[in-house]
């Protein structure tokens, strides 16, 4: 199959988990495909551009939060980059997500592969979230919601993952931002820039949902500006 690497092993993979539900199920006898070996792949860093922490403070301090709809946006970017979390996870968020604990506010995100993690909410991301909520007069249902067209009134479906990833676009593009950066972007922003500040790889990698460290590393963007270094000492 004229397939990229990661491509052809995710098809291997699959062959693979069918064979052994056949084999279960005493449909056959063995996995053909248990043995298969397939090509090395190894990813030292992730694709996801990083977005600088200068341009996160632009793009936040560009959105008009005169309107329900901009107290939205800035909740929702805000929640990416201050907790790490998967933009599918943020979508799922509910009212109930956003809780008090006696301590502190925080948010239980329900993530891939059936996990639940709660995390602390800082004192800014709080203000946002409690200044939105309040504007919406919200009480149940989803947090996030999508709005009637250019109205900037909110209706009761909830947002997608899609529709962050189109409403961040918009925004990238009114702060005068590149558009190539994704929800994800933050993840890499967030993850490198605690380990920037010596924060332990699993405390991070706690944070950022990983279940190996090993993922956690291919957010690491601190190479990068050593190779930048490097390269810039050239002297041809």
């Amino acid at each position: 199959m004229e397939l990229s690497v990661p491509t052809k092993k995710l098809h291997l993979a699959a062959l693979r988990r069918f064979f052994d539900r056949l084999v279960n199920r005493h449909a056959c006898v063995i996995n053909p495909a248990a043995t298969v070996k397939a090509e090395r792949h190894a990813v030292v860093e992730g694709k996801t551009p990083q977005i600088d922490p200068d341009q996160v403070r632009t793009l936040l301090k560009s959105i008009d939060v005169s309107s329900l709809v901009g107290l939205r946006d800035r909740a929702i970017l805000a929640v990416l980059v201050y907790t790490a979390a998967g933009v599918g996870a943020v979508a799922k968020l509910t009212f109930k997500s956003f809780k008090h604990d006696g301590t502190q506010y925080s948010l239980r995100f329900s993530e891939k592969g059936g996990k639940s993690r709660e995390i602390p909410v800082r004192h800014d991301l709080e203000q946002f979230l409690r200044e939105y909520i309040e504007a919406a007069e919200m009480t149940e249902g989803r947090l996030f919601r999508t709005a009637y067209l250019k109205t900037k009134t909110l209706t009761k479906n909830a947002m997608t993952g899609i529709d962050i990833c189109r409403m961040m676009k918009r925004r990238l593009k009114a702060a005068g931002l590149p558009g190539y950066f994704s929800p994800h972007s933050f993840r890499v922003t967030t993850v490198t820039d605690l380990l920037e500040q010596n924060v332990a790889l699993e405390d991070v990698q706690y944070l950022a949902g990983h279940s190996d460290p090993r993922t956690t590393r291919i957010y690491d963007r601190r190479r990068r500006k050593v190779t930048r270094n490097i390269v810039e000492r050239i002297s041809i």
